[in-house]
C-alpha cells in the first residue's frame, strides 16, 4: 500500500520547516535554529528573503512480520509522522513500535528526515517486542517447517548386520518408510519387527514430522518377526527362512479332495507313527541349523508326532527322522518352495548358477532304503551334489503329496515333465530329476533312477558346463559393454559438472559485479542527497550594493575550473565549507588552501568568520584532495 505525506501549499516555503524564523518574529528575539548535521551552520538572521523551493520526496518500504507498507513522504517530515501512518495501517500503537533500519542508528520521533541525509529509496522494518505473534501463526509455521525438514534414519538390519542411512522428508509416512525397507531387505511389512520408534508413533499413517522421532537423525533397527518356536531355542545359530507353500493358486487346496486325511499327507511306511494335520496354505518361519548358502534344503516330514502343534515342529521332526535313519552324512536339502529353489539355482550370475536336483522319495518302494543309505548318503555323491547342485526333496508316498508335486511341476516345467513322472510306478522310485535353467524356461535334462546315479550326474554336469560357459561368455561381453557405457556416462557427468561449476562461477562473478554497482549507485545517491541538502541550506548570496561588508571569494577546483561567490564578511567558515561541499567537494575529501601565504583554511575553526580568517574583501583559494 502506498502513502504520501505532504504539508500542503505552505510546505513550499522553507520557513515552515524550521530553516529560518517566521517573518513576523523580530531579529532580536529570534535565535537561528541549529541543524543536527555537522555539515550545516547557523543561518544569519538577517537573511529572511528565501526563494521558494520544491521539497524532495523520499520513498520508504517498511516490513512488519508478513506485511509490507510503502510510503512517499516529504523530506521535511519527521520520524514520528511516519510512525503515525504505520499505526493506522498496521494497527500497532506508536508507543509499542520500534522503527529500525536507519543508517545512522536509532533516531527520535522528532527527528526531521532532511537532517538524516537519506537517499531517495529507503528500507525500514518494524519491531514489536511487547506484542507476541498469535498462537495459530506460530503453530502453523512450526508445523510447515517440520514437514519441510529432512530426517536421517539410520536403520540397522540385524540379520544382515547392515546399516542403511536413508533421508526422508518430514511429510513421508511411517508406512512409506516400512515399504522402502521391505524393498531393501525383502522382509514384508507384516513380518517386520521394529525397535526405536517413539511411543507417539502408534499409527503407520502418521508423518515423520508428527511421529516424535529425533531431528535431524534417528536410529532404528528391524528384523523378521520370530515365531514362537524360535523363542524356545534362542542359543542356536539359526537362519530365518520364510517358506510359502507351492500349493497356493493350484487346484489341490485340501487333501480331502483325494480321499486322504490331512494327517496322512506327509507320511512314511511305518504305521506306528500317527501324523498330525498340516495346512497347505501357511507361511512358516522355520528355525534350522546354520548351513552354507549352496547347501540348502526344502523337505517335507516323514512323520509328525501326535502332540505336534505347528508346522515348524513337523519340519524339524522330519529332518531329525531322516538323519536318524540314514546318518548325519546326507545331501543338504534346500528349505523353501520349489520356486525358491529354482531362483537360488538359476537366477544368479552365470558363474554362480547350478543345476537343480529334485529328489522324489517314496517309502512304499523297496529300493528307497537301499538308495538313501548306500547311494544318496555316500560321501562322493554328497560332495558332488553339494558342489554342483541345489538339492530339493519331496515325499510322494501319499497320493495327495504326489498330486501336489505334479501341479508344481506343471507350473514350473510344463506338462511333459508331469506326464513323465506319472509313468513311473512305485517300485521305480526314488527318482532324481536334474533341471537346468535357461534364459526363458527350465529344462529337465535327466530323470535318474537307482542305477547309474553317478554316471548320469556327471553326464548332466557336462551338458550344464557347456551351457554355463556360453552364458559366462555372453555375460562377460554384456558386462564389458556396460563398463564402456558406464565410463562414457561418467565422462559425460564430469563434463556436465565442469560446465556447471564454470557457469556457477560466472554467475557469482556477475552477481558480485551487480552488487558492487548497486553499492556504488547507493553511495552516489547518498552523496547527492547530502549535496542537495547543503545547497538548500545555504544563505542567499548578498548583493554588492547591500551596504554590508562583502567578501568575494574565487576558488579553483582540481579540474581547473573556478567557483565564484559573494559572502557576508560576518559569515562563518562553515558556510564556505558547505558551499564547496554543495559543488561536489566534501570537507572529508578535500582541503581548502590560500595561494600566498599558503594556509590550510580547513584546519581553522569552522565557527570563525571570514573577517577573522582574513578572507576579506576578496581572496583566491584552491582545492586540493586530501592524502
Amino acid at each position: 500500500m502506498h502513502y504520501s505525506l505532504s504539508a500542503g501549499s505552505i510546505g513550499l516555503y522553507s520557513w515552515t520547516h524550521g530553516l529560518i524564523p517566521p517573518p513576523s518574529s523580530s531579529s532580536s528575539s529570534s535565535s537561528p535554529p541549529s541543524s543536527s548535521a555537522s555539515a550545516f551552520c547557523p543561518i544569519n538572521p538577517s537573511s529572511r528573503h528565501i526563494v521558494e523551493r520544491q521539497s524532495r520526496m523520499l520513498n520508504f518500504r517498511v516490513e512488519y512480520r508478513q506485511r509490507s507498507v510503502e510510503l512517499v513522504v516529504e523530506e521535511g517530515s519527521t520520524v514520528g509522522e511516519i510512525k503515525q501512518i504505520l499505526e493506522t495501517e498496521l494497527g500497532v500503537p506508536v508507543s509499542k513500535m520500534q522503527l529500525k533500519g536507519w543508517k545512522s542508528g536509532d533516531v527520535s520521533d522528532s527527528m526531521v528526515l532532511r537532517s538524516l541525509h537519506l537517499p531517495k529509496n529507503n528500507s525500514l522494518y518494524v519491531l514489536t517486542p511487547d506484542i507476541a505473534p498469535t498462537a495459530s501463526t506460530s503453530k502453523n509455521s512450526a508445523l510447515q517447517d517440520s514437514l519441510n525438514q529432512n530426517f536421517l534414519l539410520v536403520i540397522s538390519h540385524r540379520e544382515a548386520q547392515r546399516d542403511y542411512n536413508l533421508n526422508f522428508p518430514g511429510s513421508r509416512t511411517i508406512q512409506e518408510v516400512k515399504r522402502n525397507i521391505s524393498d531393501l531387505t525383502n522382509i514384508p511389512v507384516r513380518h517386520q519387527q521394529w525397535e526405536g520408534w517413539p511411543a507417539s508413533a502408534s499409527d503407520d499413517s502418521m508423518t515423520l514430522a508428527l511421529s516424535g522421532i529425533s531431528y535431524p537423525c534417528h536410529h532404528l533397527s528391524v528384523c523378521r518377526r520370530s515365531s514362537p518356536a524360535n523363542a524356545q531355542e534362542p542359543t542356536e545359530e539359526c537362519a530365518d527362512v520364510h517358506m510359502i507353500s507351492d500349493s497356493e493358486g493350484d487346484d489341490y487346496e485340501d487333501a480331502s479332495e483325494f480321499g486322504v486325511d490331512d494327517s496322512e499327507m506327509f507320511g512314511v511306511g511305518s504305521s506306528s507313527c500317527r501324523k498330525s494335520p498340516m495346512s497347505t496354505h501357511c507361511s512358516i518361519n522355520l528355525q534350522i541349523q546354520h548351513v552354507k548358502p549352496d547347501h540348502i534344503i526344502i523337505f517335507v516330514p516323514f512323520a509328525v508326532p501326535e502332540n505336534s502343534e505347528n508346522e515348524t515342529d513337523a519340519l524339524i521332526h522330519f529332518t531329525s527322522e531322516f538323519s536318524s535313519r540314514y546318518g548325519e552324512t546326507h545331501p543338504m536339502f534346500f528349505i523353501g518352495s520349489l520356486e525358491a529353489a529354482s531362483q537360488e539355482a538359476f537366477h544368479g550370475k552365470a558363474r554362480d548358477r547350478k543345476l537343480l536336483a529334485i529328489y522324489l522319495h517314496n517309502d512304499d518302494s523297496v529300493l528307497s532304503n537301499v538308495f538313501c543309505s548306500q547311494m544318496m548318503c555316500a560321501d562322493s555323491i554328497v560332495s558332488y551334489l553339494s558342489q554342483n547342485f541345489i538339492t530339493w526333496a519331496w515325499d510322494v508316498t501319499k497320493e495327495a503329496n504326489k498330486s501336489r508335486l505334479l501341479t508344481m511341476c506343471t507350473r514350473h516345467f510344463g506338462s511333459v515333465v508331469t506326464q513323465t513322472i506319472r509313468t513311473y510306478t512305485t517300485d521305480q522310485f526314488p527318482l532324481l530329476l536334474i533341471v537346468m535353467g535357461k534364459r526363458t524356461s527350465n529344462e529337465v535334462l535327466n530323470v535318474i533312477q537307482v542305477d547309474e546315479l553317478m554316471m548320469r550326474l556327471m553326464g548332466a554336469m557336462e551338458i550344464f558346463t557347456a551351457q554355463q560357459q556360453e552364458d559366462i561368455k555372453d555375460e562377460d561381453e554384456r558386462e564389458a559393454r556396460e563398463m564402456v557405457k558406464r565410463e562414457q556416462d561418467e565422462a559425460y557427468r564430469l563434463s556436465l559438472e565442469a560446465d556447471r561449476k564454470k557457469r556457477e562461477a560466472q554467475e557469482r562473478e556477475e552477481a558480485e559485479q551487480f552488487r558492487l554497482e548497486q553499492m556504488r549507485k547507493e553511495q552516489e545517491e547518498e552523496k547527492e542527497a547530502i549535496r542537495l541538502s547543503l545547497e538548500q541550506a545555504l544563505p542567499p548570496e548578498p548583493d554588492e550594493e547591500s551596504g554590508e561588508q562583502i567578501s568575494k571569494l574565487r576558488i579553483r577546483t582540481p579540474s581547473g575550473e573556478f567557483l565564484e561567490r559573494r559572502f557576508l564578511g560576518s559569515c562563518k567558515l562553515q558556510v564556505l565549507f558547505d558551499f564547496v561541499a554543495s559543488k561536489g567537494y566534501p570537507f572529508e575529501e578535500f582541503k581548502l588552501l590560500t595561494t600566498f601565504p599558503r594556509r590550510n583554511i580547513t584546519q581553522l575553526d569552522p565557527g570563525s568568520t571570514l573577517l577573522e580568517a582574513k578572507l576579506f574583501p576578496q581572496e583566491t583559494l584552491f582545492l586540493e584532495a586530501k592524502e
